[in-house]
């Protein structure tokens, strides 16, 4: 009886080491598209990217993604609506979009002018779309980043399709002055590698560069013309080249 009861000990023993827990299903994979503009430095994009607050009031974060389909970008899902939501919020993920780059993605996934207006139009409603926001962020990122003076940072913010008012706005807190004193960093950043050089062409190297950073060319020649003077150029024969302050 003993032995018996140790064999069924036995079974019950081994019965019970074979119930293992079943592993969860992994966690879907976090699709991210790679269509659009993602030129954006990473300083001040968050300002513009809205909260999981907004996520959830535009159509619920993940799983307003889910809802709208099985693909990447919703196809499955017959309602446009669903569509343009989840691909938004797609693009939103880590990087903030202007209206119009948006737009251009809706319209690109050929997405009824009606639906995608209507999701951008909530998108605003709940701060998810900002283009204030998003040109006060970069201006704030590409100018101390880059040192791009205001003409340029306006240019970039234009062809965002950010509004001419809204984009004035933005690069009106950059001021003269902080404007000369980025320039002036600049080219005491370049000057040691054109040490050796000929002054013309230092002068023209010096001035391309500021230029292509959207600095005037009466303010780039001053401040080019006073980091060489500093340097121990021979001020006269700079007259040549560069006006006098």
């Amino acid at each position: 009886m003993a032995h018996g009861s140790r064999r069924r000990d036995g079974q019950d023993t081994g019965s019970g080491s074979d119930a293992r827990p079943q592993a969860g299903p992994e966690p879907e994979a976090d699709h991210r598209d790679l269509d659009g503009d993602l030129d954006c430095d990473g300083g001040g994009e968050s300002a513009a990217a809205g909260g999981r607050g907004g996520e959830a009031a535009a159509g619920g974060g993940r799983g307003g993604e889910a809802a709208a389909g099985g693909g990447p970008d919703g196809g499955a899902e017959k309602d446009p609506e669903e569509r343009a939501r989840a691909i938004c919020l797609r693009l939103l993920t880590g990087t903030p979009r202007t209206r119009k780059q948006l737009a251009d993605a809706l319209r690109k996934r050929e997405i009824p002018d009606e639906a995608a207006e209507e999701v951008l139009a909530r998108f605003e409603e709940v701060g998810l779309i900002d283009d204030a926001a998003f040109a006060d962020a970069w201006v704030e990122s590409r100018h101390h980043g880059r040192g791009l003076a205001r003409r340029a940072l306006a240019r970039e913010l234009r062809l965002k399709g950010v509004e001419s008012e809204v984009v004035d706005e933005a690069v009106g807190q950059l001021d003269s002055e902080q404007e000369a004193e980025t320039a002036r960093v600049l080219v005491e950043r370049k000057l040691r590698s054109t040490r050796g050089l000929a002054q013309e062409k230092r002068i023209r190297r010096l001035a391309g560069m500021l230029a292509r950073k959207g600095y005037g060319e009466g303010l780039a020649l001053r401040v080019v013309r006073r980091a060489l003077e500093e340097e121990g150029e021979d001020g006269e024969s700079l007259e040549h080249y560069l006006p006098d302050d």
